[in-house]
This record gives C-alpha cells, structure tokens and sequence, in this order.
C-alpha cells in the first residue's frame, strides 16, 4: 500500500557539450540510483542527453544521430525497470527540429513532448535552432524504430497517477502549458529545464514552481541543467525542485561538480482530495474541455515496496521557521479584527470573558486587549470575571487575577460555589458525587453569569473555546460551548499554546512576560473536580482523552484532506516516532474518530466565531455534516489497525 503517494526524482547530471555518449551513461548512473529507490518517474533537465548549449551544432546531422543512437542505448538499459524516465533531446519531426522530452519505460518509447514557447530574447535565442509546438501539427515520429505520439497536448497514465510535461520557458508564460495540463487531469507537472543562474533567480524559481504548482492543485516536479554546460556567456548552476500544491517539498542547487538526485513523495490522493474540494478548480476546467489531450498509458508495474522519505510535520497548524513571526501576527490580527467589527456592530460598550487561568481564555483576552487597542477604547471596558469553583487550582487563580491586573482590565469576582451547591439541592444531585452532572452543573452556572453580566453592562461575552475542544466535544452544551462571539474558533490548542507563548516572549513588560509563561507550562484542565489535597489540579485533561499534539493532527489531516484512519495512522507513526508508541497512537486516533462523530450536534449550534486558517469546523463555513452520522466505519478501520 502506497497510501496515495508516488515518489518522484528530480535528476541533474553532469554533460559534457555535444557528447551524448557520455551525458547518456551519466543519466544512466542517475536512473538507476533511483530505480534503486524505488522512484515511479525520474526527470532530467532540457537537452540532457546533447547538452543544452550546443548552439549551431544542433544543426549538424552528425550530433542528432548520435542522440538517437544514446536514446536506443537508454531502452536497452531501462528494458528491465520499472521507472519512468523522461530526458531532453533534439527530434527532427515534420521538416523542422524541436526541443524534446522523451518518455520512455522498460525500453519502449511512451511518447515525445515538444517545447512550446521558444525563448528569444536577451542571451536566449532558441527559434535559431527550434521550432515551436505551435507551429508543427501533431502526429507521429518515427524514432528508435518506433513511431512515437509527438504533442505538446499528452497526459501520461500509470496506475498510480497522471501526469504531464512541460519545457523551461514553458512555465514563465502567461498561460503555461501546465495550467491546461492540469485541467485536462494531470495530478503531476515535470519540467526540463536550462535556466541559467543570474542574481535572485533562484528564489524567484522556487516561488514560481510554488505558485504553478498551487494554480494547478497538482504536483510539480522541476530539473535545470548545470555543471558542465558552457559557461562562455552565462553559468548554470543545476536546480531541483519538488513541490506540491504549493508547497516545497525538496529544493536542491547543485553546489558542487557532482550529479544530484532529488527524491521526494508527491500525495496524489491529497491533491485530489483537494481539487473536489475547491468547485472553482472543476468549473475553470470546464472552459478546457474542448482542448484536445490524448492519453498515453505506461506499462502495467508490480508496485515495489513503499517508504516514505519526505518529513512529516507533527504540529501542522503550528508555523514553522521564517514564517513564524508573520503567521503568528497575521493569526492574532484576524481575531482582532473579527472581535473589533463585531464590537462595533453589535454598539457594546463593554465585552465579558471568563477569566479561569487557562490557556484559551489567556489567548482571548489578549485578543480582547488588542482590539481595544485598536478601536482607541479604554482597556477598562474588557470586564475579565474568575469564578471560582471546586476546582480552581491555586496556580490558575493567581495568575489569572495578576494578568487581569497587568493587562489594566476591569477585574470582577464571583465564586460559584453556593449557587451550584444550591442547584444540587434543588436538582437532588449529591455533592460528593462527581460525574458529569457534576462538572456541568458549573460549566452552565459560569456561562449563566457570563451571559447575565453582559446584559447588566450593556456588553457581549466573548467565547474561550477553541477548535481542538470543538472537535473532540470537549465543551459543555450550553455552557463553556455558547458565547456571542468565539474568538478562539478557529484556532486548535496546539497553535493556542503557540500564540500565547509568542505573544509572552514579545511582552516588553516582564512580569506578564512571566505569567504568560506560565500559563503556557500549566496543564490544560477544566478544573470541574476537586483539586488534589496540596492544592495543585487534579483533573488533566490530555490524560482522559490523549495528547492534544495528537487529536490537533488527526483533525488536520481527516478535516483538511478526507484522509482515512489507515492513512492518518501510517503518518502520525512517523512524525511522532520518537515520542509515542503505535499502541497510543491507534487508541487516541479511536477515540477522536469516535468523539469526532458523536459530538457534531454541539458544532451544528456553534455562535460565530472567525476562521483563521485552511481548517474551520463552523457549520456555516467548512464543516456540515448530520449531528447523527454514524461513525462505525471510521472506528472499526481504527480498530483493525
């Protein structure tokens, strides 16, 4: 089982200028490396087998035989492999000679794909040697003692996946040939290229191949010729890129005089999943399909032995690297500006958040803090209410009183607990019976006093509640659940964490510095049971139902992508190898699937609340589904694993 992954090469070998015999044994060595690696396609730059920068030579008969000659020489030796490889070469076709790609497979010629925008401007003058795919019409070449498809318009089918190709400059048009490509059902894009190297061109490469590949929804698989080509007017320094939907995958310079290999896993059903997703990408297609593209099929294949090489990240909602401060800044400014319209709409005049010490209602506040700020409001107008219950830890008592009163907000009061003792009286409910009337009794009685607060002070209450709790049902129905405006909705408890931590290492003031800190080294708990005997929480949360780094990537991956508990499992394995063993794994993911499902109805009432990133579970927005839908089919795959 592959899981929906292909793995691909990017290959840059070294040349020499017009010896096809020795680029020939170099690509050789290349292909088998990856045959090696069990990779399903591998691709070579622009011209690999002449080399691209044989100018006037390619108008000399001796070089193009002997091209033919070293393209027999490669069938014979991929006769007995499986991979796919795709090279560049000169094919004389109709009268003219264009700039190719070969595809070949278990030494038989699958089809020739010509370049279609021939560069002729500043050191580039191709239309001296080439002709374009536009002016040629397609047809067959005869090559190699076969006649091959040659068009610019082909998709290639394997069993695993479709892909097509397109040529260098190809990509810098307005419309590349991909953008058709893809509509027509390429999942895969494989570019041979000669980009030379020039000053910033290597990072604008990368952000096109990027921006290609998340046009296209498709994979995008890039090879630039380097080392050995001529170096008399300009230098190319060999280049691989794998990206998919937009995203890096692997991106390689050759840095030294030595072949690269590029190798990395493209998820096919990933991007599938997506492009039935986002309706646009079907509909755009529909302008193609008079576009004619024939499908040529590659040999039937005994899939080898999979493994997944390409790093999986274990906080996929969490920004990562250069990004950081950005996506963290952007994530807050969202909120805030969700919070500031809805204060401005709805003519409060103060808004009220339960205060608990927590993380969640930690992150809100400061959201509420910032959108004060922005509308120019003073800061007494956010009324912060701790309401102590059976519960309330020490630590998290203290530091929500000491940050309401750094944060210069309205600080009020009011312990619940005679108003739930009473409720238990009246309910005939023993206190000393701590079960889920319990703990809801109190969740219900502070959303009572958040919600009556609000109407005594002209105000709205901001909901703390954030979307791994949503996800897993943990909330109490009409208690913590409801609010009039859920700032922390779209933002999962791993990325709550992330965002309260960077807010604190931003703090010019020390000792919120400190006390956010804290917080974020606090265990998540609702504090609904009685604290232990030397005051410190008793009740954690990540022990009843799992690790939330855990449920926040299950959610990703089943929310984001339809993923199944099989696959989900496979990929979790690797990105928390070193951290949990399979068996807690496979009983976490059980019990989100399981909490996924039963708990919809509360999802299906959510109050509105601001999307953030890809993934929402609003029910206006990008999560509908029945509140009765059953979950037997996802729990029993869970539990064969």
């Amino acid at each position: 089982m592959n899981y929906g992954f292909v793995k691909v090469a990017s290959a840059v070998p070294l040349v020499q200028i017009a010896s096809p015999k020795y680029n020939t044994q170099q690509i050789q060595s290349l292909i088998l490396q990856a045959n090696n690696q069990q990779a399903e396609v591998i691709c070579f730059p622009e011209l690999s087998i002449t080399a691209y920068t044989c100018a006037d030579l390619f108008q000399q008969q001796t070089l193009l035989e002997e091209a033919e000659m070293q393209l027999i020489s490669l069938m014979n030796f991929t006769r007995s492999m499986d991979i796919i490889s795709i090279v560049g070469m000169p094919v004389a076709y109709h009268h003219t000679l264009m700039n190719c790609a070969v595809v070949l497979q278990r030494g038989k010629l699958l089809g020739i794909v010509p370049k279609t925008f021939l560069p002729n401007y500043k050191e580039f003058y191709e239309k001296r040697w080439f002709t374009s795919a536009l002016d040629v019409p397609e047809g067959q070449v005869l090559i190699c003692g076969q006649q091959v498809p040659i068009s610019a318009r082909q998709l290639f089918r394997t069993p695993n996946f479709t892909f097509g190709i397109e040529l260098c400059e190809d990509l810098w048009a307005p419309i590349p040939p991909s953008s058709v490509l893809t509509m027509q059902g390429a999942d895969v894009i494989f570019n041979l290229s000669a980009a030379d190297d020039i000053i910033g061109k290597r990072s604008y490469l990368d952000s096109l191949v990027s921006q290609q590949s998340a046009r296209g929804i498709c994979g995008y698989v890039y090879s630039a010729c380097g080392y050995g080509e001529s170096t008399q007017d300009v230098v190319f320094i060999g280049k691989s890129v794998i990206c998919e939907n937009g995203t890096i995958l692997a991106s390689t310079t050759q840095s030294t005089h030595s072949e690269m290999l590029t190798i990395s896993e493209i998820d096919i059903e990933r991007l599938r999943s997506e492009r039935r997703v986002n309706t646009t990408f079907a509909s755009n297609a529909r302008l193609y399909k008079e576009t004619p593209v024939s499908i040529v099929d590659s040999c039937n294949i005994i899939a080898p032995d999979f493994s997944l090489s390409r790093m999986i990240d274990p906080h996929p909602f969490v920004p990562k690297g250069a990004t950081l401060d950005e996506r963290c800044q952007e994530v807050l400014a969202i909120q805030t500006e969700g919070l500031a319209k809805r204060i401005e709409h709805t003519r409060s005049e103060t808004v009220i958040i339960g205060i608990s010490g927590g993380l969640d209602s930690t992150l809100a506040l400061l959201v509420c803090v910032r959108a004060f700020d922005k509308l120019g409001r003073n800061r007494r107008g956010i009324v912060g209410i701790t309401m102590p219950g059976f519960g309330t830890s020490d630590r998290t008592y203290t530091n929500a009183l000491q940050l309401m009163q750094q944060l210069g907000i309205t600080i009020r009061e009011i312990s619940i607990r005679d108003a739930v003792i009473q409720h238990f009286e009246d309910l005939g409910h023993d206190v000393n019976t701590h079960d889920v009337t319990y703990e809801n009794s109190q969740a219900r009685e502070r959303t009572q006093i958040l919600m009556d607060a609000a109407n005594q002070l002209n105000g709205m209450v901001v909901g703390t509640g954030d979307m791994s709790e949503l996800a897993l049902g943990w909330a109490t129905y009409n208690g913590d659940h409801m609010s009039m405006y859920g700032v922390n909705a779209g933002v999962p408890k791993t990325l709550v964490r992330h965002l309260v931590a960077w807010e604190a290492n931003r703090m010019s003031d020390e000792q919120v510095r400190h006390i956010l800190l804290d917080i974020v080294d606090t265990p998540i708990s609702p504090e609904l049971k009685p604290t232990a005997e030397d005051g410190e929480i008793a009740q954690v949360t990540e022990d009843l139902v799992g690790p939330y780094e855990l449920h926040d990537f299950f959610l990703f991956y089943f929310l984001r992508w339809g993923f199944r508990p099989r696959k989900i499992f496979m990929l979790a394995k690797l990105a928390f190898r070193n951290k949990y063993a399979d068996e807690i794994i496979k009983k976490c993911l059980t019990t989100f699937c399981r909490r996924f499902f039963i708990h919809q109805f509360k999802r299906s009432c959510l109050p509105d609340g601001p999307k953030v990133g890809s993934c929402s579970l609003s029910p206006r927005g990008d999560w509908r589904m029945p509140s009765d839908a059953a979950f037997q089919l996802w729990v029993d795959e869970c539990e064969s694993l």
